[in-house]
């Protein structure tokens, strides 16, 4: 039974919840008079009024019995309309929908998770949002701090802040072993989840008795979102030397890495100036409208005709907003005929990435700008026709090429015992829709998102959302459910194979649950088809990366109540119809498609780069190490 006087103390809970949300916010609460400057209240609260300052309303929460007290400040302060929470049936799930949240729709928000597994789950699924530079809270319950004997669920060693160090290796950490140390917890993670270049997870560990211990906070001194003026190199004689470069140059290439995303005019601007063709990473489609002359597409490992010829060929290159992962850079071999480079990034480590650079450390469309104002002044794309003319005979030849795919009628496969459409063909036609219809795009890992970023044509950032940084299998579907929290969500559908549907199936009930509209096509080949590319390409033989056992995604998608599942079929007409009817759904729709996988010329779309992996290493590190770049 709840003790009188704690009863007492959650009526001061509520009373602020009220005047914050009546003020609209706490910065306001306090302005107003609504909320005084020093209160006395539980760490939990105090952590969420900290988040509050910072923007954070959402949250997407597994409660247990080591998130407790923090559940029932968030309880409180939902009913007083300040906060909202989700309560999510997976981890992982949810660690990617709090990702889709801010890297979609901008939007800051945190996952609460209990003690031991449940935090190791959201730990792992926290990947993708370090991998990609997504900024996102992480709130675990922790070992106590008395020592009084092991916490259940907690890592079983005579060891003290054994998840601190683990979550400290993913990105920035904090236990709150005292409780008065939430405002530097706080500074600290504002920093980490809104730093402009590099962006990533911060983890709040919440020791199970400090939740509910008592401080006085001052709710002024409590950190806001940090505000951080764009940079760009002080003078101009880094500007002018990459100019200087850029016009006596015939071949120049752009590289634009997922850090380019949302800067379209400044890097269209910037690709015209320098007459240079650009080459997406899988991450970047759309920087560039897929149209435009200088767009060579995607390159890299699993690139294109154009995108890996444009690299190769390039005898300049320009790097901008990219880590050099190494599928988008060929395991760093991409360029074998480039003599320097101009490196523009905020992160002075990945800007001084490759020898020879010059290196424009800064905001990318400040940067960009500068630079292209420069180039127009010169005329420094005057000399590089023949050079965008050889580029412009490769597109074609990768259009061709995709046309062939595309059109490509259902072949005979195997498993199925049937003819059916080829992935790429089946990729293409709901690609297209999503386009037709303002659909939002999130591929899932394996031979699907591989396809899906040689495929889609977008014409501005943000219409396509593919997790290549961690490769996360189940992060399509599950992105789904960051609409449920999104303040104007926009339909979306998940792209994503059999094998990475079964990862994340909770989003099923989810999605029923909190009223997500949104569609999952499921590419089903009955195996890991990318795994068994890579083993035939390389060895001549599949080992264990297929199944005998046969799923019925239709019925099994139609056992959860408010979901629409329908086949696509096995022919354009019928998928296209599917589509349609899936769209109509107001709720969450499945449509099960099932895909070609063999060794039919036409089954997929290819590999055109080259990869440190398997039996291929020996060569690819013999060409790296004579590479001077």
């Amino acid at each position: 039974m709840l003790d009188p006087s704690k009863s007492d103390q959650r009526a001061g809970t509520r009373v602020r919840a009220r005047a914050i949300h009546k003020a609209g916010g706490v910065e306001q609460a306090l302005a107003n008079g609504g909320v005084p400057k020093l209160i006395e209240c539980t760490l939990s609260e105090a952590l969420v009024l900290g988040l509050l300052k910072q923007g954070v309303r959402k949250y997407f929460a597994i409660f247990g019995h080591g998130s407790t007290d923090l559940g029932e400040v968030l309880r409180i302060y939902e009913e007083e309309g300040a906060t909202r929470t989700i309560n999510c049936r997976n981890e992982v799930e949810m660690a990617h929908a709090a990702t889709a949240l801010r890297w979609q729709y901008g939007k800051l928000s945190a996952v609460v998770t209990s003690i031991g597994p449940g935090a190791m789950q959201a730990l792992a699924g926290s990947l993708a949002a370090a991998s990609n530079g997504v900024g996102v809270y992480h709130i675990y319950g922790d070992e106590t701090t008395f020592g009084e004997g092991y916490n259940m669920q907690q890592v079983p060693k005579e060891e003290q802040g054994a998840f601190g160090r683990m979550t400290a290796i993913m990105g920035q950490s904090y236990v709150l072993h005292t409780p008065e140390a939430v405002r530097a917890a706080l500074r600290r993670g504002a920093l980490c989840v809104n730093h402009p270049y590099r962006a990533g997870p911060f983890y709040l560990l919440l020791p199970l008795n400090t939740q509910a211990a008592r401080l006085t906070v001052n709710l002024a001194g409590l950190p806001s979102r940090p505000d951080v003026s764009k940079m760009a190199p002080a003078g101009d004689v880094a500007i002018e030397q990459a100019a200087k470069m850029i016009a006596g140059s015939a071949k120049v290439a752009i590289k634009a890495g997922g850090g380019t995303r949302g800067h379209d005019a400044a890097m269209k601007r910037l690709a015209e100036a320098a007459g240079a063709a650009v080459v997406l990473s899988p991450g970047s489609t759309g920087v560039l409208s897929d149209g435009h002359a200088q767009n060579m597409h995607v390159g890299g490992s699993k690139g294109s005709i154009s995108g890996n010829f444009a690299m190769a060929e390039a005898e300049l290159l320009i790097v901008i907003g990219s880590r050099a992962v190494c599928q988008a850079d060929c395991s760093g071999i991409g360029y074998k005929r480039a003599q320097a480079v101009i490196n523009i990034n905020g992160d002075l480590a990945d800007a001084l990435h490759y020898n020879k650079s010059v290196a424009l450390i800064g905001d990318i469309s400040a940067v960009a700008e500068r630079l292209a104002a420069k180039l127009e002044k010169s005329g420094a794309a005057k000399n590089k026709s023949e050079w965008l003319k050889a580029c412009a005979t490769k597109k074609a030849e990768w259009a061709a090429y995709k046309r062939k795919r595309f059109e490509a009628k259902p072949i005979h496969d195997e498993v199925w015992n049937k003819p059916v459409l080829t992935q790429p063909a089946a990729i293409k036609i709901v690609a297209d829709f999503a386009k037709a219809t303002g659909a939002a795009k999130f591929f899932d890992a394996g031979d699907v998102q591989a396809n899906g970023f040689q495929i889609v044509e977008d014409d501005r950032t943000g219409d396509t959302y593919t997790e290549t940084g961690a490769s996360y299998m189940g992060f399509a579907p599950s992105a789904l459910l960051a609409s449920a929290l999104a303040d104007t969500p926009r339909y979306g559908i998940a792209f994503c194979g059999d094998g990475s549907f079964m990862m994340n199936p909770q989003i099923l009930i989810d999605a029923a649950e909190h009223g997500v509209r949104g569609m999952i096509v499921i590419f089903d080949n009955r195996r890991m088809a990318a795994i068994t590319g890579l083993q035939l390409a390389q060895y001549n033989a599949e080992f264990r990366t297929n199944d005998a056992v046969a799923v019925d995604y239709v019925k099994l998608a139609s056992a959860v109540s408010g979901v629409l599942a329908v086949s696509g079929g096995d022919n354009a007409d019928a998928l296209r119809a599917a589509l349609k009817t899936a769209k109509a759904h107001d709720g969450l729709s499945v449509v099960h498609v099932p895909v070609y996988c063999g060794p039919h010329e036409l089954g997929g779309l290819g590999a055109w780069g080259e990869w440190n992996v398997g039996n291929w290493c020996e060569d690819v590190q013999t060409a790296w190490i004579k590479q001077d770049l």
